[in-house]
């Protein structure tokens, strides 16, 4: 009978330490909930002054401080790290507000991120300033972007759509009145034309004109027509296009002139003109000519879109650009209009200037981690903001029924816009689904 107790003890165990190994590859959030926080939570508290000590996040005390410590107390004078104030789990990790002594800042707690992360034994420590004198361990229990999950309370609002997973478990956010203007560069397979089908579904939910500029004849934005107020297929529609554009920055400018204002959104609401996206699927197609007789041509084109990323944003027009490079052998006018792109967003490239391209002039740092993205994981790219911070995010995968579903849903958003007319892509008709014969049939009889 003992050895029968034992013999269960022991399978039992056995069974349970499957079932924590399955949980750990299967459901990683109910298995960092129940073993992985407690015990990432227990490591930072029992060894959080040894380790800042170590990673050289301390600073000597105060003169009072040590006076009182040593005359009152009567303890040995240590160095002091960053006060705890707040420690917060999540189901991706946990997240730790620390208030700097005076002598740190946000950067050197950067700088020590992946010590720290292997010292507690989580996936990553991402470093984030709240505000001055505070800053955010946002630690992450395991690889939230092997199956990205958007979190349920994010959703497109405003001129924000999310659009994909950063490694620290938050939404990455397109923001439009932040970031205007935006590059978005990846190779073939790369995962880019996933996030502008996400960036599309988001957009079409949205009380804002989308334009098209797809010159691969279509084969990428003509499925979302019946949400696109425009949709150009070639260079000589799209220099068209921009000139009408243009035409209505113009007279935009004119209707902020006209009110006192610098900015549409200073606008009352019934004033306020309808916010345009202008969606360019391969820069390239509208820099490379074949034939001289192109140039001028070329010329318009380049020239209205500098002018439209110069000028743009305080009337409400925005320019989402992706490519595959974006460098100067485009041509004359190509860094012009790259520099004056804000949101940068990198897939895996094939080699290390087209990294460069998009990332060196705004986050020297992520260049060297927009290189070391894997090939089988399509969707994962480095996203940069203006103030030169970056994180690793990935695109949810999303099907192209999908996109086409949700713009077909919000067909009725679709903005009234008579100059964008001549341009409205022809929305094809939908065939009649077989239903029930209305046609009584004949009595069967002998």
């Amino acid at each position: 009978m003992a050895d029968l107790t034992v013999w269960l003890e022991a399978t039992g165990a056995l069974a349970g330490a499957g079932g924590v190994g399955l949980a750990k590859a299967r459901a990683p959030r109910v298995y960092w909930s129940l073993v992985g926080m407690p015990l990432a939570w227990g490591r930072f508290a029992l060894s959080y002054r040894s380790t800042m000590d170590v990673c050289g996040l301390t600073v000597q005390p105060s003169g009072l401080r040590a006076f009182m410590t040593r005359n009152v107390v009567r303890r040995e004078v240590q160095p002091v790290p960053p006060k705890i104030r707040r420690v917060r789990p999540t189901s991706t990790g946990l997240r730790v507000t620390l208030r700097l002594p005076a002598g740190l800042e946000p950067a050197d707690v950067i700088a020590s991120s992946e010590r720290l992360r292997h010292a507690w034994g989580v996936h990553s420590v991402t470093v984030v300033e709240t505000k001055p004198g505070f800053v955010e361990l946002r630690m992450t229990g395991y690889d939230v972007l092997r199956r990205v999950r958007m979190p349920r309370n994010v959703g497109p609002h405003d001129l924000v759509v999310p659009v994909a997973l950063r490694e620290d478990g938050t939404a990455f956010e397109r923001d439009y009145r932040k970031a205007p203007m935006a590059l978005t560069l990846g190779a073939n397979h790369s995962g880019k034309s996933m996030y502008q089908r996400n960036l599309i579904k988001g957009l079409a939910q949205l009380p804002v004109a989308l334009v098209g500029i797809d010159c691969k004849r279509g084969v990428e934005q003509s499925a979302f027509a019946p949400r696109l107020s425009a949709l150009v297929t070639n260079p000589d529609d799209a220099a068209s296009l921009l000139a009408v554009l243009v035409a209505e920055m113009e007279d935009r400018f004119d209707l902020l002139s006209l009110h006192g204002v610098s900015d549409v959104w200073e606008l009352p609401e019934h004033l306020r003109p309808v916010p345009v996206v202008v969606l360019v699927d391969e820069v390239a197609e509208l820099f490379l000519i074949s034939a001289k007789k192109d140039e001028e041509r070329r010329e318009r084109i380049v020239t209205a879109l500098i002018r439209l990323a110069q000028m743009a944003r305080a009337i409400g027009i925005y320019l989402e650009i992706c490519g595959q490079r974006f460098g100067s052998e485009l041509g004359k006018g190509a860094t012009m209009l790259r520099a004056q792109l804000t949101g940068r967003v990198v897939h895996r490239v094939n080699d290390k200037q087209t990294a460069e391209m998009g990332l060196a002039d705004v986050a020297p740092d992520a260049v060297p981690a927009a290189g070391l993205i894997p090939m089988e994981r399509p969707g994962t790219a480095v996203a940069v903001d203006s103030t030169g911070g970056w994180s690793k995010i990935r695109t949810p995968h999303t099907t192209r029924a999908d996109v086409v579903d949700t713009c077909r849903e919000f067909a009725h958003l679709v903005p009234d816009f008579p100059a964008l007319d001549p341009f409205r892509p022809l929305v094809p008709t939908e065939a009649p689904t077989d239903g029930p014969s209305l046609v009584k049939p004949r009595p069967v009889t002998d």
